[in-house]
């Protein structure tokens, strides 16, 4: 993990987190990981609801731990007149705001983007929600598994026989929200420097999800062809990209694109006569699926993988998340390393995705307790010692 560096890339970028949950959670965590003053503002008592998600490792949620590094916490409750008042006082020195309620709540409270921008003309509002802020259903509850099948992006995963199936990764909130906030939020910081001025940012993790679509979508836009899981050459139906068991019921991936990968491969398993048949269809594709099922069940998981790769084809077992980890590739790119936590002791975290030459990404701080961070802020707002006891005695923080 790369710590030493003379500055930061968002060095000096003040954010305020409402955010509760995955979506805003990553977003705010790579901006704080690039420098950015986080600063997560919390319900009192209970703060975000991934505190208390499972698993629980002392007292702190494994989720949370891995999603909140880096950022200090404020509790503070926005339904009293006061509460509002000591965010008002943080809008009027922050860069950016990011949250996550449902369209209309940011109003309710009298916070929304037109109330803030008369305190600050530079803010960078960014409102993470799962329709937007238009549309027919922008007040409409939804979670990813919602958002995927509302796009067409949920028939993608699973066979003719399964029907569609939950797809392991939250595709939606964090590709359709978190990264299309981090860009949008970066983006806007940018047109800030020429123009002077803030905007407001509606980030939809529906729409967001869309533009991951793009080969898929292509079948039915340019083709008429409707894609489905199991149905098409990269959902399923291509002998040359896909899973297979092996002799010790551990799975390998064949992830054979171009024809000189392919010919290797033919080669490697003695059926030259496959070469010109990249992309079998029906009975053709059946056949080859039956051969190299038991092909592949004639050896080890480890055997195929170094069969594979010593000839260079595209392939990788199918790792458990204790073998991923421990990976060589993984261990020479960081991307797990510990920190210490003043409750739950020695603790891992994904490392940085991306590595910087100049402004790398680095940890500066464990993941907050709750309302941890509060006197010092509130001290820097001008508060007094008495005045954060009585706002603490009528929780108001």
């Amino acid at each position: 993990m790369t710590t030493k560096q003379t500055f930061a890339a968002l060095d000096g970028v003040s954010v305020l987190d409402l955010t509760r949950l995955l979506p805003g959670a990553t977003c705010t965590m790579l901006l704080a990981d690039l420098g950015a003053d986080v600063l997560k503002i919390e319900q009192p008592g209970t703060g975000d609801y991934n505190r208390a998600f499972a698993p629980i490792k002392r007292k702190e949620s494994g989720s949370f731990l891995l999603l909140n590094r880096n950022k200090r916490s404020l509790t503070v409750n926005l339904k009293s007149e006061e509460g509002k008042e000591i965010f008002r006082r943080l809008v009027k020195h922050a860069d950016v705001v990011v949250e996550g309620f449902r369209p209309g709540v940011m109003d309710r409270l009298g916070i929304g983007y037109s109330t803030l921008s008369e305190i600050n003309p530079r803010l960078v509002m960014c409102s993470i929600s799962g329709f937007g802020q238009t549309g027919p259903l922008r007040e409409s509850s939804g979670h990813d598994v919602n958002y995927l099948a509302l796009t067409g992006t949920l028939q993608l995963f699973g066979t003719p026989a399964t029907g569609p199936i939950v797809p392991g990764l939250s595709i939606a909130d964090v590709g359709g929200g978190s990264l299309m906030a981090v860009y949008a939020i970066l983006s806007a910081l940018l047109a800030r420097v020429r123009s002077g001025e803030g905007q407001y940012l509606d980030v939809s993790m529906t729409d967001g999800l869309v533009t991951w679509l793009a080969y898929h979508a292509a079948d039915a836009l340019f083709a008429g062809i409707e894609p489905r899981g199991g149905e098409r050459p990269f959902l399923g139906a291509a002998p040359c990209y896909n899973v297979y068991e092996c002799a010790d019921r551990r799975h390998i991936s064949l992830g054979i694109i171009e024809s000189h990968f392919w010919t290797a491969f033919c080669d490697l398993i003695g059926h030259p006569e496959w070469k010109d048949d990249q992309w079998p269809v029906g009975e053709s594709a059946a056949r080859q699926f039956a051969v190299l099922r038991d092909i592949f069940r004639s050896a080890p998981v480890h055997e195929w993988a170094a069969r594979l790769e010593n000839a260079d084809i595209p392939a990788a077992p199918v790792n458990t998340m204790a073998e991923a980890f421990a990976h060589p590739q993984m261990k020479a790119r960081e991307l797990l390393y510990t920190c210490d936590h003043p409750v739950e002791g020695t603790i891992p975290q994904l490392g940085f995705p991306v590595k910087f030459s100049r402004t790398p990404a680095s940890h500066r701080m464990s993941p907050p307790l709750l309302g941890e961070h509060n006197e010092e802020v509130l001290f820097r707002l001008g508060y007094t010692e008495d005045e954060i006891s009585r706002m603490r005695e009528e929780k108001i923080i």
